[in-house]
């Protein structure tokens, strides 16, 4: 399709210009149409010359009353359509009035009287000026509505992103706890080299959720590596327990969706399958993307829905002790999506939990503004946790 050398802006944009555009353009077209209807009726061309001054005058009275207009337009209705009315039959009559001189010392011979021919211009100024007095009401009124309307929808957005800025806020604070008890016990046990290896990781990921915009959308590669400075913290706790897959599509890695949209799936399942087993469990996370569709699939080899506390409160189970978890996520799908996306919840009798997410694919959108790409911190020798010898894996 051919582009246009130009952007078109709104008529509106410019109020201003916009006015005297609508002036030129009515009052011109009204003068014409004037005088085509004088030469129709073989009035000499002299006779334009009335028509020229007809016109100048009810140009010059419309911008009188536009701004008498603009001071009523905002007034109680009683107020404003009342003065209105007046208003109009004031500038009628002194339309009418010289219109009515100017064609009396035309027709100077006339039998006419002065009452009579103000009489004969009554109707048609009052036509003109009536027609222009409702326009000038309901552009107004019809700009009023847009502005309304447009700073709803930005109040609106202003709210969408104030609450997705909450809810990615509701990270479960228990892992940070967690993680600075670990490095504590590496330090008293002088254990220097695992214990920096651990506060970078844990600088690194506080940096990408600090940096990162709280409604932003980032690329399904950059959430899978911050996933794994989060999965490197908690590897150095859980050691040979915690076992992790990622089959991402190429296609899927390029998709967008909300920062940090996946992390709370993975804390879930550390918290309810690696934490609640002895040969602790695997975490799978699979993206692909469906038809025009992204699926992202978080599973876990835990003991599934009957081992999480709030079994009972399906389809919100695995929500965590502190209100965050899979109703956090379902709120952020929710405000990021509507009804346009899919979150269902799969935990077989024999065990096993699993979240499948679908949203609309969207490789379109850039990462967050200034997000900043988590690096991987060096990999160091993770060393046995000091409550516990380590326990073979399976994997």
């Amino acid at each position: 399709m051919t582009m246009l050398p130009f952007r078109p802006a709104p008529f509106f944009k410019d109020k201003n210009r916009a006015f005297w555009r609508l002036q030129f353009i009515g009052w011109g077209g009204a003068a014409l149409l004037r005088a085509m209807t004088s030469l129709a009726n073989e009035k000499p061309l002299s006779f334009l010359v009335l028509v020229l001054i007809a016109t100048i005058t009810g140009f010059s009275i419309s911008l009188v009353l536009s701004v008498i207009y603009g001071k009523l337009i905002n007034r109680s209705p009683l107020l404003t359509w009342s003065l209105t009315a007046i208003t109009l039959a004031v500038a009628v009559g002194v339309s009418a009035f010289i219109n009515g001189w100017t064609i009396s010392l035309y027709q100077s011979g006339s039998e006419a009287s002065f009452a009579q021919l103000v009489l004969g211009v009554f109707y048609m100024d009052m036509t003109l000026l009536g027609a222009w007095s409702a326009l000038y009401y309901a552009i107004n009124y019809y700009l009023q509505v847009e502005e309304q309307a447009d700073q709803l929808e930005r109040l609106e957005a202003h709210a969408t992103s104030a609450q997705l800025a909450m809810l990615r806020y509701q990270l479960n604070p228990h892992f940070l706890f967690n993680t600075l008890n670990s490095i504590s016990t590496l330090v008293l046990l002088q254990q220097s080299e695992p214990a920096n290896a651990m506060l970078t990781r844990l600088s690194s990921f506080l940096r990408h959720t600090l940096v990162t915009q709280p409604g932003g959308r980032v690329t399904v590669e950059q959430e899978v590596d911050t996933l794994k400075l989060y999965l490197d913290i908690e590897r150095m706790r859980f050691e040979e327990r915690l076992r992790t897959e990622f089959r991402i599509d190429p296609l899927a890695a390029k998709a967008c969706l909300p920062s940090l949209l996946l992390q709370p799936l993975v804390e879930n399942a550390i918290k309810y399958a690696v934490s609640q087993q002895e040969e602790g469990a695997r975490i799978t996370l699979a993206a692909e993307v469906v038809g025009d569709r992204l699926r992202v699939t978080v599973s876990d080899t835990g003991p599934g829905l009957q081992a999480r506390p709030d079994r009972n409160s399906a389809p919100l189970a695995g929500t965590s002790s502190t209100g965050v978890g899979l109703a956090n996520i379902r709120d952020r799908l929710s405000q990021a999506y509507g009804a346009d996306h899919r979150f269902e919840i799969r935990s077989p009798a024999d065990g096993g939990f699993t979240v499948i997410i679908e949203i609309p694919y969207d490789a379109t959108e850039a990462a967050a503004a200034g997000t900043t790409q988590p690096q991987n911190s060096p990999t160091l020798p993770v060393p046995p946790h000091p409550d516990r010898q380590p326990i073979e894996s399976n994997a």
